[in-house]
C-alpha cells in the first residue's frame, strides 16, 4: 500500500501528483464519497469539469478508492474483536487462510508481538469463539490473543490524505 504524503509540496503517488487540492479533495470524499463534483469544485476552488478530472485521476492511479462502509453494530455484530496471531510458519500463508474464514473483516501481516491482526465480527459470544476456534484451528497458528472493541470511537471518521 503507498502511503499518501503529508502536508507539504506536491508530491507524484502512483503516477498523479498530489498537491494540496488533491489532499482537499480526498478529505471532501472521504467524508461523503457522493459528493457532487460542482460541490467538491466549490469547495476546492476548481470548476465542476476540473474538479470531476482530478477526481478520475485520482481512482484510475488508484490513489483513491470510493466505497460503502458498513458499519457492523446496524447489521447485527454485537461482538467486534481485534485477535492478535502468532504463526510458525510464513505468516502470508496463514493470512490467506484466515483471511477466508467467516465472520472475519480484514487480516494485517505485522511487525512485532504479532506475526497478523485480525478484525472479527460476531452476533453474538458464541460466534466469536467460534470463529476465534476456526483461527487457531489453521495449521501454522500456534496461539491468539483476543482484544474486544469496547467502545469504538472512530466510527467513520475520515483521516485526511494520508
Amino acid at each position: 500500500m503507498t502511503e499518501l504524503p503529508g502536508p507539504g509540496p506536491a508530491r507524484r503517488v502512483n503516477g498523479v501528483v498530489l498537491d494540496e487540492t488533491g489532499r482537499r479533495i480526498i478529505e471532501l470524499l472521504q467524508q461523503d464519497g457522493r459528493l457532487s463534483y460542482a460541490a467538491i469544485g466549490k469547495t476546492v476552488g476548481l470548476s465542476e469539469a476540473a474538479a470531476r478530472q482530478r477526481v478520475q485521476r485520482l481512482l484510475e492511479s488508484g490513489a483513491v478508492r470510493v466505497v460503502g462502509v458498513t458499519d457492523p453494530v446496524v447489521l447485527g455484530y454485537r461482538r467486534q474483536a481485534m485477535i492478535g496471531v502468532r504463526t510458525d510458519g510464513d505468516p502470508a500463508t496463514a493470512a490467506d487462510a484466515v483471511s477466508a474464514l467467516d465472520g472475519v473483516r480484514y487480516v494485517v501481516v505485522t511487525a512485532g508481538s504479532f506475526d497478523l491482526m485480525v478484525e472479527v465480527v460476531a452476533e453474538d459470544d458464541a460466534r466469536l469463539l467460534d470463529v476465534v476456534a476456526a483461527i487457531r484451528a489453521v495449521e501454522t497458528v500456534w496461539s491468539t490473543e483476543t482484544f474486544l472493541h469496547l467502545r469504538p470511537r472512530e466510527r467513520g471518521r475520515a483521516r485526511g490524505a494520508r
